[in-house]
This record gives C-alpha cells, sequence and structure tokens, in this order.
C-alpha cells in the first residue's frame, strides 16, 4: 500500500513533503496525515493503491459542498478508466455479476425512484419495531461468550450482530443467513489484499440473491403482510409496474447487505475501543445508564461516529464537468473522495476535534453522509450501535482491553476503517 509522494503537476507546489498515505502504520492512526492535508493540500491528488489517481477533499465545508454537488456523479460510466485502472473505483466484482445498479452507483431519477421503493423498511417507525429483534440478537450473541471471562468482540459480537439483523429485514431465511455471514467475513478479510476474494463472495451472493428472489416471487401473498420483509416488498413493486428488473431487485439487496453491515460492524468495534481507552466518557456513559439516562448514549453514539466514524472516506463520485473544489480545478472524469474522518475532525468545524466528548450537541458529523446520497440505513445503524454498546456496558461493566492498544491491528481498505480484532477480557458472568 504505497502513496504517490509527489503531487502531479497541475496541482501546484505543496509546503513540505506530503505524510505517506495508505500504508499500514497510517491505517493505525490517519488523522495526522489527515491533519497535514487539512492545512496544506486541502484539495489533493493522489495515486491509490489500486493505481487509480483520485482527489482526496479533506475540510469540512468542501466536503458538505461536495457531497451534495449534482455536477459528482455516481456513475462509474463518467470516469474514463485507464488500462491500469480499469474495474477498480467500485466494489470488486460487482461489475462481473451484474451488480451494477444500485443506489451507490446511478444518480437521479434512477436514484430517486429505487430510493423511494426501499425508504419505506428504514423509516423510524419500522425500525424502532425491529428493536426487540436487535436486542434479542445482542443479548444472544453476549450469552454465547460472557460466561467465559473473554471474547474477540469483532469476529464474536460486532460482526454476527448487522449480518443477522441486516438477513431479517431483508427476508433471508434463518437457515441460509451462516451463509452470508461467511461470504461477508470473505469480503471483510480480503480488503486491502487480492480482491479475488471479495469477488467470488460477490458472486456467491448474487446467485444467491437470484435464487432467493424467484422463490419468493412464487410464494408471494396477493397481499402484503405487517412487517413484510424488504425482498418481498422490491418484488411486490416491480409486480405492480414500479419498473424494477431482477437485475434492479438483486443489486438492492446486495447494497443493502453490503453496506448495512460492515458500517455497523465498525461502528461497534471503533466505538467500543474507544470508550476503553477513554476510561472517564466510558465511566460517565456507565453512570448515566445505570441511571436510566438515555440522551448520553444518544449524543455518545453520535460522538463516536465523529471521533473514529466507521467509513473513513465517502464513496465514489465523478466529475462530470470541470469542477472547482476549494479553489482546486477537478477535471470532468477525475475521481473525487471525500474524506469523511478528516472532515469530521476539521477545528473549524468542530471545536477540540480530536477530543471524545460523548455529551457534544453541536455536532453536525457527516458520517452518515450529505444531501441525496445520506445513508438510508441510518436509523437501523443508530438502533444497532446505541443497543450493541449499551448492553455491553451494562452487562459486562469491567470490560476491558486484553492487549497494548499498539498490538491491535487495522484493516486496511480505502473505504471503510476497522479493527481486525478486538481481544477483551472481563468478570465472567454467572450462568
Amino acid at each position: 500500500m504505497h502513496d504517490q509522494p509527489t503531487p502531479p503537476p497541475s496541482q501546484g507546489p505543496l509546503h513540505g513533503p506530503v505524510p505517506e498515505l495508505f500504508t499500514w502504520e497510517f491505517a493505525a492512526d490517519p488523522y495526522p496525515a489527515y491533519a497535514w492535508l487539512r492545512e496544506h493540500a486541502p484539495v489533493h491528488r493522489t495515486r491509490l493503491p489500486s493505481g487509480v489517481e483520485a482527489w482526496l477533499v479533506t475540510r469540512y465545508a468542501d466536503a458538505k459542498q461536495t457531497l451534495a454537488d449534482p455536477r459528482l456523479s455516481k456513475n462509474p460510466a463518467h470516469h474514463d478508466e485507464p488500462a491500469h485502472a480499469k474495474g477498480k473505483t467500485g466494489i470488486p466484482g460487482e461489475r462481473q455479476a451484474e451488480l451494477m445498479t444500485h443506489l451507490l452507483n446511478i444518480d437521479p431519477p434512477d436514484h430517486t425512484r429505487l430510493r423511494r421503493l426501499v425508504s419505506k423498511a428504514f423509516t423510524p417507525r419500522r425500525v424502532a419495531e425491529f428493536a426487540p429483534r436487535v436486542q434479542e440478537l445482542t443479548d444472544g450473541l453476549i450469552d454465547r461468550f460472557a460466561a467465559g471471562g473473554s471474547a474477540d468482540l469483532i469476529h464474536e459480537f460486532a460482526f454476527p450482530l448487522p449480518i443477522y439483523a441486516i438477513c431479517d429485514l431483508l427476508g433471508v431465511p434463518r437457515e441460509d443467513q451462516d451463509d452470508f455471514r461467511d461470504w461477508a467475513g470473505m469480503m471483510i478479510r480480503h480488503q486491502g489484499g487480492p480482491r479475488g476474494g471479495v469477488a467470488r463472495s460477490v458472486k456467491k451472493m448474487r446467485g444467491y440473491l437470484a435464487e432467493l428472489i424467484h422463490r419468493k416471487r412464487e410464494e408471494l401473498p396477493a397481499e402484503p403482510a405487517p412487517g413484510e420483509d424488504l425482498i418481498s416488498g422490491l418484488i411486490r413493486a416491480s409486480d405492480h409496474g414500479e419498473h424494477l428488473t431482477e437485475n434492479e431487485a438483486a443489486a438492492m439487496a446486495f447494497i443493502l447487505l453490503f453496506a448495512g453491515f460492515e458500517t455497523t460492524v465498525n461502528l461497534i468495534g471503533n466505538g467500543t475501543y474507544a470508550l476503553l481507552t477513554h476510561p472517564r466518557q466510558r465511566d460517565r456513559l456507565q453512570g448515566a445508564l445505570a441511571a436510566g439516562e438515555r440522551g448520553l448514549l444518544e449524543t455518545g453514539v453520535e460522538e463516536l461516529l465523529r471521533y473514529d466514524g466507521p467509513v473513513e472516506l465517502a464513496t465514489w463520485r465523478f466529475a462530470t464537468e470541470p469542477v472547482t473544489i476549494g479553489g482546486q480545478r477537478v477535471a470532468a472524469g477525475d475521481p473525487v473522495l471525500v474524506v469523511l474522518a478528516a472532515a469530521d475532525r476539521d477545528p473549524e468545524r468542530f471545536a477540540d476535534p480530536d477530543v471524545l466528548d460523548l455529551g457534544r450537541r453541536d455536532n453536525q458529523h457527516l458520517g452518515y453522509g450529505h444531501g441525496i446520497h445520506y445513508c438510508l440505513g441510518a436509523p437501523l445503524a443508530r438502533l444497532e450501535g446505541q443497543t450493541a454498546l449499551a448492553t455491553l456496558l451494562t452487562r459486562l461493566p469491567d470490560l476491558r482491553l486484553a492487549v497494548e492498544p499498539a498490538e491491535l491491528r487495522w484493516r486496511g481498505g480505502l473505504i471503510m476503517r476497522g479493527l481486525r480484532t478486538l481481544p477483551v477480557e472481563f468478570t465472567p458472568a454467572r450462568t
């Protein structure tokens, strides 16, 4: 993983050497490098590990404007890829698996139409109805390791919780959900390394989703039942004149799974790690929970999203015409990546941005994006994050790291940032 050490000539001179980006050391703590970029090169052209050259946008004001700029398309067709960058600007394998027509790759009016079809599954009311199931999943996972006195919170808790939750929402039968867990695990393990493992998992998911959609279509009742699963709802919309193709239905189910699980894995993992390494904030939250006060939990999860959120860079955008961002001219066709992790620690927007303050009120972070592509699943992610952290801290009150922070390893992918493992210890719960 290597960054281009010198900028292309079109960017102009920089003040001092550019910090090395996208190394394993950078993955462990990217924030000093992002602080340098915010100050000296807020819109910075770099060569990514894949070989693709892209612009990194690091200041909050520029980031917010860029996320909502209609001249920046989500459709990779607007990027004239050189041979060495062919197929390297999206999710590995999605092209070959015919899964490109999802919300992260399309613009209005198709984006508007498809988002409207699934938005009702993520309304606050629907998510609130799902809360007991999330609590049941959370308690069930903790039950498996609570008596042992130790666990890896990534693999035993943060990873399976959102997988099972999104599978339930989609309507994946319980007997098939472990297959999804295996495929999702391959996608996470291979991020930052060979893309073939991710592509194989995507292909397997695509085949399964096509078969599941076909099976559900044959079994679909005439009238929708209360709480109908999302795949059945997509099929029903397609069959009632919404012009949703099978590829669109499969791509929609795929991206909801893909975008809905790893973000929450990292929210829970990064959030727990931040609390364990900031004992005063953790004690503050535990005190509030013990008193039955949920307000600090709600503001706390938002602060954890700002402080060390699960999505480091927003997904790809491509200039459809020449655009000026932060005083820097971006040519038509150029890829643009908004660095959410940098924007959310911009001292021009947040007071003491490198300080974790669970009670922070003025916290319009960009962790869920901004504009028409604002995260559709934000209400569900908030529910899962709040439930997971509150239950962990309540049921395992003396939870602590089992290794030194320097021993932990971070996954080196481009878009997401999260821990590979999170070994913890605690007093074993009585059975």
